[in-house]
């Protein structure tokens, strides 16, 4: 078994649904937001402390892990699960998007990408099929197809053949997955352009993926501008097989993209913005790294119910990154992917309980506000 995707609900007002993914290393339940370990491990966290906070599935980003510690190396322990001890599921991006996003220190061909590492300057070579087999040894639950995301703003005839790009790879991709315990998902490109995103999914659709994502947005482009692509590209995927948005993870951008109907979300935004000493909180965000919290005996969120929220004041948490200690960083931390998973977990029950149209109305004014410029 690869995965299977159960459709539990949808509601009657919006597009927004409740969900199962089920994986050879468990249950998804979704709309789910995955905390990134681009490297194989979530920043500052702990295996078990992913558990704790009902984390059902990570992402982990090929790329990276190829080049440090080497694909080998990850087989050899046994698969990437086994080496960083992860009971979850796991879904590893192809890489594509941090290649292209190394500018002049790539070069793109129809038949592949010719990179130069930003760790040592070694040169690489991936092709759609080696890109497969990297994930094949990795051993994640679900893979990506390389794909080519290009940025926004970018000329119509540079997206066309990005997109062009994207189908050929993908049906490469396909042809050399081999491992039938693992998804392999389409990726949907074609900027802003409604036909291009048309096109996109026509051809991936009749390729008959076991689940597609969205990519290319959030990369710049307003964020109605997201919204108004995501809302007319999600009607094009089959209804039957589960939905990626990709990169995307302020709270306002994780409602929306559920009620759209999206049912993953992955970014880097609340671990990031965690070891810089911003937390995500009921009234928006806190730098905590501020003068103004210096004697503050008041928790990150008062309206919080984490550990992190229960235990210290913001005085110790700032003391702490004043200080540079580890651990300011890994509450912040936490606390973020608390508040993300909270949130998430609202908007499966409101769906179940078909009050997701009166919940939507009544946080998308307070998640704009707090959270409207965020990416």
């Amino acid at each position: 078994m690869s995965i299977s995707y159960e459709l539990i609900k949808s509601c009657s007002q919006t597009g927004a649904r409740l969900g199962r993914l089920n994986t050879r290393h468990g249950l998804v339940d979704t709309p789910a937001f995955m905390p990134v370990g681009t490297q194989g491990t979530v920043k500052g966290m702990t295996t078990a402390e992913l558990t704790g906070l009902d984390t059902a599935m990570i992402l982990a980003n090929s790329y990276h892990l190829y080049l440090r510690p080497g694909v080998e190396v990850i087989a050899r322990a046994g698969g990437l699960h086994k080496l960083m001890d992860w009971s979850g599921g796991i879904l590893t991006d192809s890489g594509g998007f941090q290649i292209f996003s190394l500018g002049g220190l790539r070069k793109v061909e129809d038949d592949g990408v010719t990179f130069t590492s930003h760790i040592d300057g070694s040169t690489h070579y991936l092709t759609p099929e080696r890109v497969i087999r990297i994930q094949n040894l990795l051993g994640s639950d679900i893979a990506m197809v390389l794909d080519h995301c290009p940025p926004y703003p970018s000329p119509y005839e540079e997206v066309q053949r990005a997109v062009e790009r994207t189908g050929h790879w993908a049906r490469r991709c396909l042809k050399s997955h081999l491992r039938r315990d693992q998804a392999l998902f389409g990726i949907v490109q074609g900027g802003v352009y409604q036909d291009l995103r048309e096109r996109s999914a026509g051809e991936l659709v009749a390729l008959n993926f076991p689940g597609y994502a969205i990519g290319g947005l959030s990369v710049g482009e307003p964020k109605e501008l997201m919204y108004e692509t995501l809302g007319s590209t999600v009607p094009l995927l089959p209804p039957e097989k589960p939905r990626y948005l990709m990169g995307v993870g302020s709270p306002d951008a994780l409602l929306e993209g559920s009620r759209l109907g999206i049912d993953l979300f992955d970014c880097v935004l609340p671990t990031r913005i965690a070891r810089n000493g911003r937390v995500m909180t009921s009234r928006g965000y806190l730098t905590i790294r501020n003068a103004v919290y210096a004697a503050d005996t008041a928790p990150l969120d008062e309206q919080c119910s984490c550990p992190v929220c229960r235990r210290y004041t913001r005085a110790y948490i700032r003391h702490l990154f004043n200080a540079g200690e580890l651990l300011g960083m890994r509450l912040a931390t936490y606390h973020n992917l608390y508040y993300l998973s909270t949130l998430m977990l609202e908007i499966r029950e409101a769906i179940r309980e078909d009050k997701f149209k009166q919940y939507y109305q009544q946080m998308k004014p307070k998640l704009d506000q707090c959270y409207g410029g965020a990416g």
